[in-house]
């Protein structure tokens, strides 16, 4: 026997029954290049740090030469647990070593060349620091990612084709030695003045194909295929354009990279002006990363230990990378010792502590919520979703509304200059202007407005704000919303 519904589908008029009901478990098509499941994580680590350590930090340069006798390296109380200790307390959810830089002294006993640990007087030649680091990362539950810097200022190979298969030697032991990698970082460095075993000149190479990228990162995906990759370019992760540790106010995830010529784009090759807000409408998925220093330099140097940045400047940076879409990347450089020194552990901490503090409490988590317009009035895409804590599910509109409002009741007054909002990525990046409102004194009254959202938009008020209601606006979309996240926090030090 044919249940009701069975019954009512069968029937002429049961066409628009059944559209609505199939609306009402459809979601929203998805808008534009949408990020990969590799890139879906790498969003929600939001904050991780660099770890620069090499020679340099004996020789107090930001760059090597390639000359340096490995002998030099020789940190008297290297202490792994210490160091990534210290990046958890700071809320980091992952470390990328530098495990070559441009000098090319290596931080592991490569198969490669003798330019290493293995010539190092620390743990009498059979040290290896990214075995540590990424043993006591895991041990910690943060990820692990590795630096290998495309230029090597040391071996005579470089510039020759014979380099090349060297570079993908060391990338293999890298990523086949260490277990489970989340991010390759490549720079744009390409050539220069070096040691080159002795030769003592300048090469230079076309860095547009001399590396080849191309087979290098399908190599990388062998390997590790839920690795993101970064470079300039991506093609997974962009660079900011900066090393300042910021986005553009606006910011798209999406990214159609240039070269300096106006042509084709590569590592070392982009015009940078456009990294820091993306491409609206491009069609690769390259989010950006804000890589910053907690020192004016990239290694350690004593000569600056009085000039840490604070926890309130790391705070600021955190608003204006992670709360504009991309990530966080910040380096806390050991010292000679083979530790952070204890001014930059002090400020990571704080800034944790104060991430910790501002974050742990959505003061909007309980409000009675109202949407002008709800897709198929379903449930399943009800103002709700807003609060629920999933990056995944949203709030959305039926196809044709691509402006509309949720109200929160917060049931009282509330104090905060914090809001947060995030969109449902799977669904792509698809908002363009939001607002938000306060009611006060019998009408609403604008306190902050941003043009994209994003993986996360943190959005600062002048002043605090003391509210009972407050309204979200969608003031301009392609396409229907599909809101993933709404919060208000109170920033107490600002």
């Amino acid at each position: 026997m044919q249940d009701r519904r069975s019954f009512l589908l069968t029937l002429p008029a049961a066409a628009g029954l059944n559209s609505v009901l199939r609306a009402a478990t459809t979601g929203p098509v998805p808008f534009g290049v949408l990020p990969s499941s590799r890139q879906l994580l790498w969003h929600e680590m939001e904050v991780y740090s660099f770890l620069h350590f090499t020679t340099n930090t004996f020789t107090d340069k930001e760059w090597g030469y390639g000359d340096e006798s490995p002998s030099i390296f020789n940190p008297t109380a290297f202490d792994a647990d210490a160091i990534v200790a210290a990046l958890k307390a700071g809320g980091m959810k992952g470390v990328i070593l530098t495990c070559k830089h441009h000098d090319g002294f290596c931080l592991w006993p490569t198969k490669t060349t003798d330019h290493s640990v293995k010539g190092s007087p620390w743990r009498g030649g059979n040290g290896d620091v990214v075995k540590e680091i990424s043993q006591v990362a895991a041990k910690h539950g943060l990820k692990f990612g590795v630096y290998l810097s495309p230029w090597d200022r040391n071996t005579p190979k470089y510039a020759s084709p014979e380099y090349i298969a060297m570079y993908r030697a060391q990338l293999t032991e890298l990523l086949t030695q260490y277990g489970p990698i989340y991010e390759v970082w490549h720079d744009g460095a390409n050539g220069g003045d070096g040691f080159y075993g002795g030769a003592r000149e300048k090469r230079r190479i076309d860095k547009k194909t001399y590396y080849d990228w191309p087979t290098t990162w399908a190599l990388v995906r062998k390997l590790q295929p839920n690795a993101v990759i970064f470079s300039d370019v991506g093609p997974d992760i962009r660079w900011v354009g900066n090393e300042k540790g910021y986005a553009a106010e606006t910011s798209w995830a999406t990214f159609e990279p240039v070269g300096e010529d106006g042509g084709e784009a590569s590592p070392g090759n982009v015009k940078t002006k456009d990294s820091m807000g993306g491409t609206r409408g491009g069609s690769k998925w390259l989010p950006a990363e804000c890589d910053v220093s907690i020192r004016p330099g990239w290694f350690w140097h004593e000569k600056e230990n009085e000039k840490v940045k604070s926890s309130r400047d790391l705070l600021d940076l955190y608003y204006k990378s992670v709360g504009r879409g991309g990530s966080f990347l910040l380096n806390i450089p050991p010292d000679r010792r083979g530790l952070l020194y204890e001014a930059d552990v002090a400020s990571l901490k704080g800034f944790g502590d104060m991430v910790h503090s501002i974050f742990a409490t959505n003061l909007a988590a309980k409000a009675k919520v109202t949407a002008s317009s709800v897709r198929a009035k379903s449930k399943e895409f009800g103002p709700e979703r807003l609060l629920d804590g999933s990056r995944y599910t949203c709030w959305s509109t039926d196809d044709a509304v691509t402006t509309a409002d949720v109200v929160f009741d917060l049931g009282h007054d509330v104090e905060f200059n914090v809001i947060r909002l995030r969109e449902n990525l799977k669904l792509g990046q698809r908002v363009e202007g939001i607002a938000i409102d306060q009611w006060r004194d019998g009408d609403w009254r604008l306190v902050g407005e941003a043009g994209s959202v994003g993986s996360c938009r943190l959005i600062r008020t002048a002043e605090k704000i003391t509210a009972s209601k407050v309204r979200l606006r969608v003031t301009k979309s392609p396409v229907c919303p599909a809101l993933s996240d709404f919060g208000l926090f109170l920033d107490a030090g600002a």
